[in-house]
């Protein structure tokens, strides 16, 4: 297993998969900043935590935002494979190198997917070295309505694409309408890829959804299993929700929380499921001060 590479601020970071498949993130913070794992949502890329990332870097730690197998510059999986234990593997993979290279085990901050994938990292016999875990607007339950509007956004034009960026730009508005849209185009690029025959299309491998091992695979198994062995989760786990959320609704996240051996909650009015993009500073606000009592900053100081 190797280690992750380790470049100035913002400056990519490779670390290798559970299926030696290339996991891409970037640095953020001090070397001796206690390691934050950032993982993103379906769909989504390393660059959906705005200014999260630098908000954690300027607190102390060290935040590390990535690519999913499949998302962005990650490669692809090489058998098609995006279960969600498939994106459990690769967090505990990318927190067993980073355990190694600082010797803390790194918090997780996962987005929907990556919330999900990191509560599956940290149970099982061989849990990964976590040492807290944020859960951004996903419990093991979710609303149908919710789960058809996002698969309908991801599915609408999986195979046409865009003909241009501001045609991409409109479909995203159409899906979220109180986001305010982006004043340049540029920043949507990094979620899109240019192909041969011009047309934009999303930075991820389709398979995604529409493939033989698709993230639904199991679904219904894979919650079981969560809620079954929720209490096992050693870590401190937080529970971010956005309060117009139509993905989960309070009395899911409540009921979630009550599983835990060590949860706690919060919601973040004026914010759906996208959190991070909707309400960006009381986000990271929420996020920060878990995180400082769970893992202080002031720990990183102490021998390792």
């Amino acid at each position: 297993m190797t280690a992750p590479l380790t470049p100035p601020d913002g400056h990519r970071l490779t670390f290798t998969g559970a299926d030696g498949n290339i996991i891409v993130g970037d640095r953020f913070g001090p070397d001796e900043g206690w390691p934050v794992i950032l993982a993103h949502g379906g769909g989504q890329t390393r660059h959906a935590w705005g200014g999260t990332a630098q908000a954690l870097a300027a607190a102390g730690y060290r935040a590390i935002s990535i690519d999913q197998r499949g998302h962005g510059q990650s490669s692809r999986s090489p058998n098609a494979s995006y279960r969600y234990p498939d994106f459990a593997a690769d967090l505990r993979a990318v927190t067993q190198m980073m355990h190694q290279q600082t010797g803390r085990p790194p918090a997780i901050v996962g987005a929907s997917l990556g919330g999900l994938a990191g509560f599956l990292a940290v149970l099982g016999d061989k849990p990964a070295p976590v040492g807290a875990l944020v859960l951004v607007d996903i419990t093991p339950w979710m609303n149908p309505d919710g789960v058809d509007r996002i698969m309908g956004f991801m599915t609408a034009d999986l195979e046409d694409g865009f003909e241009s960026l501001d045609t991409a730009a409109k479909a995203i508005a159409r899906y979220l309408p109180k986001r305010k849209r982006m004043p340049r185009l540029e920043g949507l690029a990094k979620n899109l890829v240019r192909g041969a025959d011009g047309r934009y299309r999303w930075h991820w491998d389709p398979a995604f959804v529409a493939g033989p091992r698709a993230i639904s695979t199991d679904y219904e198994a894979t919650t079981a299993y969560i809620v079954e062995n929720a209490g096992h989760a050693a870590c401190p786990v937080h529970l971010i929700r956005g309060r117009d959320s139509d993905l989960i609704d309070e009395d899911q996240a409540q009921r979630f929380v009550q599983l835990l051996k060590n949860g706690s909650y919060a919601d973040i009015s004026g914010a759906g499921h996208m959190i991070a993009g909707d309400r960006n500073d009381v986000f990271t606000d929420a996020v920060l001060m878990f995180l400082s009592s769970a893992l202080p900053v002031s720990a990183s100081n102490l021998s390792k």
